[in-house]
This record gives structure tokens, sequence and C-alpha cells, in this order.
């Protein structure tokens, strides 16, 4: 099992990064070639989302993205630093405009463009197994995908 950890400040220009490594990481992994493509778009809409939202919210801290190579699966998970509406966290950290509006996804924020909601779609479109979490430390979107291993016929 191997791990890789990518911490980029929350700029866009590092979201390509993030995808190119996802997308290295996942072939090392054994992750279908057919399937990178929408590794790379999942993992790009993730970071893009995350970097978002730091820059909205004017976090400092870096977005985190964790690649894991399990014997049958392969994931990513992509966190930014952003509380959940609703908690303390994020009442002592985020603006009153901000903390009155939760309407059911994550740090859905009061711009009114649903980009956020629009991206959460996008990744769920790419990604069969997809878990949105969040929490007083920031949300995690966490997508996994089948090895070679896990789909070879014995």
């Amino acid at each position: 099992m191997a791990t890789v950890e990518l911490r980029f400040s929350a700029q866009p220009e590092h979201v390509r990064t993030a995808r190119l490594v996802a997308a290295a990481v996942a072939r090392r992994a054994g992750v279908d070639e057919a399937v990178l493509d929408e590794v790379r778009l999942a993992v790009g809409e993730a970071c893009s989302r995350a970097v978002n939202l730091h820059r909205t919210h004017g976090l400092t801290a870096p977005v985190r993205v964790v690649l894991n190579e399990e014997e049958k699966i392969f994931s990513i998970e992509v966190g930014d630093g952003v509380p959940a509406p609703g908690t303390a966290a994020a009442a002592e950290n985020v603006p009153v405009s901000r903390r009155s509006v939760l309407a059911g996804d994550l740090h859905e924020t009061d711009s009114g463009d649903g980009e956020d909601e629009m991206g959460l779609a996008v990744i769920s479109g790419l990604v069969d197994d997809v878990e949105v979490t969040s929490d007083d430390h920031g949300g995690v979107i966490r997508m996994s995908w089948p090895t070679a291993s896990a789909v070879a016929l014995p």
C-alpha cells in the first residue's frame, strides 16, 4: 500500500500539477488507461473547488490531496480547510453572510452562481464511488476507482 500526499497553495495554476500527479500515480497503481481521463478531470474539479473555497474564505492553508494505492482500489482525497457551515469553527471564521447559507451541499456560498453544486455534479458524473464530507476542520471529497488487480478474471 503506497500513499502520496500533495499540498499546494490555493492558486489556480497549481491545479494542473495536481491533475498530472494524480494521473501518474493512478497509472502506476493499475487504474485502467481508459479511466485516466476521468481521474484527471475529477481531480481537477475537486482541486479547483478547494482552491475557490480557500480564496473565497481568505484561507492561507494549503489544499491537500492524498492519493492511496491499496490492494484493489485507488483512492484520492481532496481536502479544503473551510469549516462546514453551522459548526463552531465556521461561526468564528466565516463572515455572517456566509454563516447563514447552508442548503444541502458542502460549503455553499451566497454567490448564487451554483459553481460549487456544478463542480460536485461533474465529479459525481465522472466517479462511481465518491463521498463528500465536512466538519470543523474542513471538507473532503473522496473518490475511488478499481485497479487492474480488482477487475482481473481468475
